[in-house]
């Protein structure tokens, strides 16, 4: 099962102003969730955006007064935007299967850009994020173990997936595996690595990989 992603849900994560174009505030944004993705969120500051955008920060401020506010902004318009993602493949592929193949693709996609998940990598800052981004960062990791909850029942309904335990402890396991797979994998700058982990996972729950601890048994 290959890990891939279709075109137009890649697009709904990373689409913004086209280069040199766009209304200040959404370049503000643009930059800045760049710059959380590859950095970190306590890793660069507004005097970093408005070098980049050639701004005085007194314009950065005047859109978001602090960076707390920007901080909350990136996390909304990501959210949205994986929102719209997770619809469209609800909309466009039938069985949980393909549907967990392609929000797997969804990671992979961002990490061929050379970057990470927004909200992953403010996951991993989270005692040091102002209390309304931590907040903004849970709703973020809540909605996506929902969906994928939602995934996986409708896979154990009609015989898909198999898995042991709740679908809810489940998505969890399936998302803390991407971000983390996301994370190794960028330390060894091995895209590849990502995608064939992820592809394992879903292998494993679609039952075309046995477990390890079965196969064991049979040699008994």
């Amino acid at each position: 099962m290959a890990v891939t992603a279709h075109a137009g849900r890649a697009v709904a994560l990373r689409e913004g102003a086209p280069p040199g174009g766009g209304d200040t505030r959404t370049r503000i944004l643009d930059v800045a969730e760049r710059l959380v993705q590859v950095r970190g969120f306590n890793g660069f500051s507004y005097a970093d955006v408005a070098a980049e955008l050639t701004l005085t920060k007194a314009s950065l401020h005047h859109h978001f007064p602090s960076k707390a506010d920007l901080g909350e902004a990136l996390v909304a318009r990501y959210g949205e935007r994986f929102s719209r993602a997770l619809a469209a493949i609800d909309e466009e592929l039938d069985g949980a299967p393909a549907r967990l193949e392609a929000y797997a693709g969804l990671y992979g996609e961002v990490l061929r850009e050379g970057r990470m998940c927004l909200c992953g990598m403010l996951a991993a800052e989270h005692e040091t994020l102002p209390t309304p981004i931590q907040h903004a960062v849970v709703a973020f990791l809540d909605d996506n173990e929902a969906w994928l909850q939602s995934v996986l029942e409708q896979g154990r309904k009609d015989h898909s997936l198999r898995f042991e335990g709740s679908a809810r402890d489940t998505a969890r396991s399936i998302l803390s595996s991407l971000e983390g797979a996301m994370l190794v994998a960028r330390s060894h700058d091995e895209v590849e690595a990502f995608r064939a982990g992820a592809s394992l996972l879903l292998r494993r729950l679609a039952g075309t990989v046995e477990p390890r601890s079965a196969r064991r048994g049979g040699r008994r």
